[in-house]
C-alpha cells in the first residue's frame, strides 16, 4: 500500500508562466500588458461556462476593416447575453486603436471580449457576476496559409453537427466550438485541412470560424440557418451587389457543394479564401476559379478604401 507523504507542498504566492506568446498587446482592467501577462480567473464563467462573447477585427496596412461593423455585432452579442460594460462604443473603439498601436502591428488581428466574469462569493446566479472586457492584439494570422491560398484549401465534410440555433443564437459569436473542434479532427484523420460541419437538418453549415460559399452558372449560394453571420459573409455580399453578381442565402447540400464550379470560406483571419477539394475529390477542374479570384482581388483592394477601412494612429 503507497504511503501518503504527510508533508505539505510549496505554497507559492504568485503564478509563474513559463509559456511563449505571440507578441501583442492586451487590455484588462485599465491596464495595457503583454500578452504573456494577460490572465483571467479560473472562477470566471467565460472559462467554467464559455459564458462569453467576442468579436474580431483585422488591421491591414495599419487600417482597420470594417471596424464599425464588429462593434455593431459585439455590441450586439453583449445585449442579448444581459451583459453590461464598463465603456461605451467610443471607448472600445479607441482601447482597440490603443492596442494596435502600442504593439506596433501594421497588420494584426484584434479581438475584443466580454465574459460573465466571476462572483466575489462564488454564486451560482449568473447576475451576481462582475462583467469583465478584455481586448488584445497580436500579429495576424489566417485560416490558410499562402500555399494553400493559391491552391486552394482541402476540406471534408464531417458527420458533426452544429449547436442548433434554438440552443445557442448564432447571432452571438460565440465560443461555442465542441463541435467545429470534432469536426476538425475528422477531417485531419481523412487528410484535410479544415472542415465543414451540419446543421441539423443534415446541409452544409460552418467551419471553424469561416462561412462557405458555392458558385454555380455564375451565382453565389452561402448557407442561412444557424450559422454566425460573419462579417466576412456580408462583405462578400455587398461586393456581389457593387459588381453585378447574383448570391443569395439558403441551403446547400453535400450534392450541391460537390458539384459546385466554385467554392470558398470567408473569415476575418484570411478574408476570402478559395477551396479546390472536398473529400476526395476536386471541385471542378481543381483550380481557384475566375469568379473567386475576381472577389479576393476586389476585398483586398477595399482596405486601403476610406468608406471600409479606418487608419490606426501609431506613436
Amino acid at each position: 500500500m503507497t504511503q501518503l507523504s504527510s508533508a505539505l507542498p510549496t505554497f507559492d504566492a504568485h503564478y509563474v508562466d513559463r509559456r511563449r506568446y505571440p507578441h501583442g498587446v492586451a487590455f484588462m482592467d485599465g491596464q495595457y500588458l503583454p500578452m504573456s501577462e494577460a490572465k483571467i480567473s479560473v472562477l470566471d464563467w467565460g472559462f467554467l461556462h464559455s459564458d462569453a462573447t467576442y468579436d474580431t477585427v483585422h488591421v491591414w496596412n495599419g487600417r482597420f476593416f470594417r471596424l464599425n461593423l464588429h462593434l455593431d455585432r459585439f455590441l450586439g452579442g453583449v445585449e442579448r447575453l444581459r451583459m453590461k460594460l464598463p465603456y461605451d462604443r467610443e471607448k472600445i473603439a479607441s482601447i482597440l486603436e490603443d492596442c494596435v498601436a502600442l504593439s506596433g502591428h501594421k497588420s494584426a488581428y484584434v479581438e475584443m471580449i466580454c465574459t460573465r466574469g466571476s462572483s466575489p462569493t462564488f454564486s451560482r446566479d449568473p447576475r451576481q457576476a462582475e462583467n469583465r472586457f478584455i481586448a488584445f492584439a497580436v500579429p495576424y494570422g489566417s485560416v490558410a496559409n499562402p500555399e494553400q491560398l493559391e491552391r486552394g484549401l482541402h476540406v471534408a465534410i464531417s458527420e458533426t453537427v452544429r449547436i442548433p440555433p434554438n440552443s445557442v443564437d448564432p447571432l452571438i459569436k460565440n465560443y461555442h466550438w465542441l463541435d467545429l473542434v470534432k469536426g476538425l479532427f475528422d477531417a485531419y484523420d481523412r487528410g484535410a485541412e479544415t472542415a465543414l460541419i451540419l446543421d441539423t437538418n443534415g446541409h452544409i453549415a460552418e467551419g471553424p470560424g469561416f462561412n462557405v460559399f458555392i458558385v454555380k452558372d455564375g451565382s453565389l449560394r452561402t448557407p442561412a440557418f444557424g450559422v454566425l453571420p460573419g462579417i466576412t459573409r456580408r462583405t462578400v455580399f455587398d461586393l456581389c451587389a457593387e459588381i453585378g453578381l447574383s448570391v443569395s442565402a439558403a441551403d446547400i447540400s453535400r450534392a450541391d457543394i460537390k458539384a459546385a464550379d466554385e467554392v470558398f470560406i470567408t473569415s476575418t483571419a484570411g478574408g476570402i479564401m478559395p477551396v479546390t477539394r472536398m473529400d476526395d475529390a476536386a471541385i471542378a477542374s481543381g483550380h481557384v476559379g475566375p469568379i473567386t479570384r475576381r472577389l479576393i482581388d476586389l476585398y483586398w483592394q477595399k482596405h486601403d478604401d476610406p468608406a471600409w477601412s479606418t487608419a490606426v494612429i501609431y506613436p
